[in-house]
C-alpha cells in the first residue's frame, strides 16, 4: 500500500453540493483529481441553466422537508412520505432485489427526457479519465450518454438504496467503491457483478490519517483516551493491546488538552438546538475552562450567527472563541479543512449517523443526534454493532450522563472500537486502484501505438 501520489490528474472527481456528505466522501480524493480540484456536479463553469434548476430543485426540496420534519404532527407524516422514495430494504431473507424502484426511475426519466448532465459528460469527455464520483445519478449520466473512461461510483452510507444501481446492473458498466462489507453484499443482491464492487472502505482525509503507517491517527487517538479515561478503567485493562495498536511512543502522561466535544450540525441544520442545549447543560464546566466545546456551523452563514448570537444572549461572551468555538467557513473546501484540523483535538463527536459515521475509524466516539432518513438508520445500527456509537441521553442532562460515561470507560472502549473495526484505507485503496488503472491504459495505448 503505497503513499498517495500527489501529483493528481489520474482521475475525474464528481460530486453534488446537496448536504456535506457527498462532497466529504470527494475530498480526500482532490489529490486524484484532475487539475487536483474536485467538480461538483450541480454547480460548474458553464452549466446549462436547465440542468441547474434541476438540481436546484432537488436540494431544495430534501432541506425543506429536512426542516419541515420538526412541525409537530403533519411534519413526521410528510417526511415519511418523502422518505419511503428512498427507503432500503430489509437485507433478510436474501433474494433478488434487481427490480427498479420508483425514485430510480424519476431520476433515469429526467436524464432521458431532459438531457439532464449531457454537458457535463461531454465536458469530461475532452479528457476521458476514469470518472469517480461520490452521488450514484452522475455515474448513470456517464453511462447514458456513452463516457468513454472507466466510471467509479463511491457509496456514502453504511447501506444504501436500490436507487444507487441502475436499471439494468447486469449490462452496466459502473464500478463500485463500497465503503463496507454490507454495502458490498447489498450491490450484489442489487444485480451488480462481484467483478465490478472493490471493497475499499470510506475516503478519510490525509490530515487526519498522515501516511499509511496511520501516524497521526494514533498520535491524536493516544492523547485522546487520555481524556476520555480519566478513571483509567480501561486502559488499565487493555494497555498491552492499546499499545501493541498505538505505539508507546503515542501513549501520553499528561494531558495534551482539555476534554473537547464537537457537535456537527447536518447539512439542512435541522438540529441546531442541539448544540445551544448542550451549552447550556455543561454551563458550569464551560465558565470553568474544563471542558471546549466546538459547534460545527459548516458553510451556514445564518446557523453561523444563530450560534454566536445566541452564545452571547445566554453570558457566554467570555467564552466565545476560547473554548466555545463555532466552525464555519464560506465554502465547502474552506470547510472541511477547518473541520478536520478540529478534529484532531477532538475527544467526542456528536452527530446525527450520516456520512461522518464512517469517521470513527479515527478512533473517535460517535454520540448520535437523531437519526433523519432511511440511510442515517442504517447508520446508526452499523456504529452500534461495531459498538463505536451510541444514542444520545437526554440533552438537558448532558452534564450527568456524559461523565457517568467517561467515568465508565465507555467512551475510550469506543473510540478504539471504531478504530479497529472501521474501515480506515478507504483514500488509499481507492487511489492504488485508480494508479493501476491509469498504468494498464498507457500500456495498452502504447502497444496500439505499434
Amino acid at each position: 500500500m503505497g503513499k498517495i501520489d500527489k501529483n493528481g490528474q489520474k482521475a475525474h472527481v464528481v460530486a453534488v453540493d446537496m448536504g456535506y456528505g457527498h462532497q466529504r466522501a470527494a475530498h480526500p480524493l482532490h489529490v486524484l483529481a484532475y487539475q487536483g480540484k474536485v467538480i461538483n456536479a450541480n454547480d460548474y463553469s458553464g452549466i446549462p441553466e436547465s440542468d441547474k434548476e434541476i438540481w436546484h430543485e432537488s436540494r431544495k426540496l430534501y432541506e425543506w422537508i429536512s426542516l419541515f420534519k420538526k412541525t409537530p404532527l403533519i411534519g413526521e407524516f410528510v417526511w415519511s412520505f418523502f422518505d419511503n422514495f428512498q427507503k432500503i430494504p430489509k437485507f433478510y431473507p436474501k433474494r433478488d432485489l434487481s427490480d427498479p424502484n420508483m425514485q430510480l426511475k424519476y431520476f433515469m426519466w429526467l436524464i432521458k427526457s431532459k438531457n439532464w448532465g449531457k454537458h457535463l459528460i461531454k465536458k469530461l469527455e475532452k479528457k476521458p479519465l476514469p470518472l469517480i464520483t461520490t452521488f450514484f445519478v452522475t455515474a448513470f449520466m456517464a453511462e447514458y450518454f456513452k463516457y468513454s473512461g472507466d466510471i467509479y461510483c463511491l457509496a456514502t452510507d453504511t447501506d444504501i438504496s436500490r436507487t444507487w444501481v441502475p436499471e439494468e446492473p447486469i449490462t452496466s458498466k459502473i464500478n463500485y467503491f463500497a465503503p463496507n462489507y454490507r454495502v458490498e453484499q447489498r450491490l450484489k443482491l442489487y444485480g451488480v457483478s462481484s467483478d465490478r464492487i472493490f471493497l475499499t472502505g470510506f475516503p478519510l482525509p490525509l490530515d487526519n490519517i498522515g501516511g499509511p503507517d496511520l501516524n497521526i491517527l494514533k498520535r491524536d487517538l493516544g492523547r485522546r483516551l487520555y481524556n476520555l479515561d480519566p478513571k483509567r478503567r480501561y486502559i488499565k485493562n487493555y494497555d498491552e493491546t492499546i499499545r501493541d495498536q498505538l505505539g508507546s511512543k503515542n501513549m501520553p502522561n499528561k494531558k495534551h488538552h482539555n476534554l473537547t466535544i464537537a457537535f456537527a450540525v447536518g447539512g439542512a441544520g435541522a438540529q441546531r438546538d442541539i448544540g445551544i442545549a448542550i451549552i447550556k447543560s455543561l454551563s458550569r464546566k464551560i465558565k470553568r475552562k474544563e471542558i471546549n466545546i466546538n459547534l460545527i456551523a459548516g458553510t451556514h452563514k445564518e446557523i453561523n450567527d444563530f450560534f454566536r448570537d445566541t452564545i452571547k444572549d445566554l453570558g457566554f461572551g467570555a467564552n466565545l472563541d476560547k473554548n466555545i468555538k463555532v466552525i464555519h467557513a464560506p465554502n465547502k473546501e474552506k470547510y472541511f479543512k477547518e473541520f478536520n484540523k478540529a478534529l484532531s483535538n477532538t475527544d467526542i463527536l456528536w452527530t446525527k449517523p450520516s456520512e461522518l459515521s464512517f469517521y470513527t475509524a479515527l478512533g473517535l466516539p460517535i454520540l448520535m443526534a437523531p437519526p433523519i432518513g432511511a440511510q442515517e438508520q442504517f447508520n446508526r445500527k452499523w456504529l452500534r454493532t461495531i459498538a463505536s456509537g451510541i444514542d444520545q441521553e437526554d440533552v438537558r442532562y448532558t452534564n450527568q450522563w456524559l461523565y457517568d460515561w467517561l467515568d465508565s470507560g465507555w467512551f475510550a472502549e469506543a473510540a478504539m472500537e471504531g478504530f479497529m473495526e472501521a474501515p480506515k484505507y478507504g483514500t488509499f485503496n481507492i487511489q492504488k486502484i485508480i494508479s493501476k488503472k491509469v498504468e494498464e491504459a498507457k500500456i495498452m495505448k502504447t502497444i496500439l501505438q505499434y
